[in-house]
């Protein structure tokens, strides 16, 4: 198929419409077949329940072309299963994972033209998501959801290659203990935005939220989980049962042990002990790893050996490890990689 005429290498990282989208509907206790469409457009009642009362989750992933020319998305299987846990978490149906993968084949394939080319530095974004689609007035659950999954081409995350970003310590709480820390649920995100728009007034990057029941432990930014390594070079990541399980950051660290022969560990990681290791970085679908060469604590910088300018030697391999896989450079464990075309 012939590729949109699109700068490719000069994309940003924003929401360009495609010629399809699927959409699927759950009524009376069961989903139907769903069907691509060219309309963007969502009509719904003015009660809906995802107005009132926030009933919405989502995920995110990619497709990308690989070097020997197949279009492929990165470990799906994962998002839908990560997509029904938010589902059952916020009282909805899950939308059956095999159908999640069959629907995301199916709207990539529509919108092959829109794929971005090897070597580019663009991919595919994919966005499925579900909500609450029948009006509700009183506090409990929709009767009625709708599943949909849009695309959008997409550049490098960060312009002009990862440099070190600058975070600080935030004073608000991103997840309660026992809430909906885990899930990907479009309330999470919605109440850690004045967060992120007063760290940006203040000049930083990004905000590293602390546990909420001590406020000594680390637990993620407002999107993405934290990798450390230690100064002997072990990978470290935080153990919570109020963060997201990234895919990227169990990715990488299956890679730090399988690929680089690295020890890596998943654990509680106090805040105390940042100061001590060596590299920092934040990982997620969109960038893959952010090197972080600074976190300010109420005026008192941490500042990491690896520096302000690039990412540590560490983190590197890691980065360029995982996206060799992705991009079909590396050979991929069994499983990783689903090929669409």
């Amino acid at each position: 198929m012939e590729k949109k005429d699109i700068d490719w290498g000069n994309l940003g990282f924003a929401y360009m419409p495609t010629d399809k989208r699927f959409v699927a509907n759950y009524k009376n206790g069961a989903w139907d077949e769903g069907i691509l469409t060219s309309d963007p457009n969502v009509t719904l009642n003015e009660c809906a329940c995802v107005f009132q009362y926030a009933q919405t989750c989502f995920e995110g992933l990619k497709a990308y072309t690989t070097e020997d020319g197949h279009i492929v998305a990165f470990r799906p299987d994962l998002n839908a299963q990560r997509m029904a846990d938010s589902a059952r978490r916020l009282e909805m149906p899950v939308f059956p994972e095999d159908k999640f993968i069959d629907a995301v084949v199916k709207t990539v394939e529509a919108n092959e033209a829109y794929v971005p080319p090897y070597g580019s530095g663009a991919t595919l974004y994919i966005r499925p998501y579900m909500f609450g689609s029948n009006s509700v007035i009183g506090v409990k659950p929709a009767d009625e959801y709708q599943f949909r999954i849009l695309t959008t081409p997409v550049g490098p995350y960060f312009k002009g290659g990862a440099k070190p970003l600058t975070i600080r310590v935030s004073d608000f709480d991103r997840a309660a203990p026992h809430g909906t820390g885990h899930i990907k649920a479009g309330l999470n995100y919605a109440m850690s935005l004045h967060a992120i728009v007063s760290a940006h007034e203040e000049g930083f990057d990004e905000n590293m939220y602390l546990d909420a029941a001590t406020r000594t432990k680390v637990e993620e930014t407002g999107g993405a989980n934290f990798i450390f390594v230690t100064k002997d070079g072990k990978v470290v990541t935080p153990k919570s049962s109020s963060i997201l399980p990234s895919i990227t950051r169990r990715s990488l660290m299956y890679v730090a042990k399988e690929y680089l022969g690295l020890e890596a560990e998943e654990r509680e990681v106090y805040f105390d002990e940042v100061k001590d290791f060596a590299e920092c970085g934040l990982c997620g679908t969109a960038a893959v790893i952010s090197p972080v060469g600074k976190i300010v604590d109420h005026g008192k910088e941490i500042c990491f050996p690896s520096g302000m300018t690039e990412m540590g030697p560490t983190i590197k391999k890691l980065y360029d490890t995982l996206t060799g896989i992705q991009m079909g450079r590396i050979e991929a464990p069994e499983g990783w990689i689903k090929v669409i075309k």
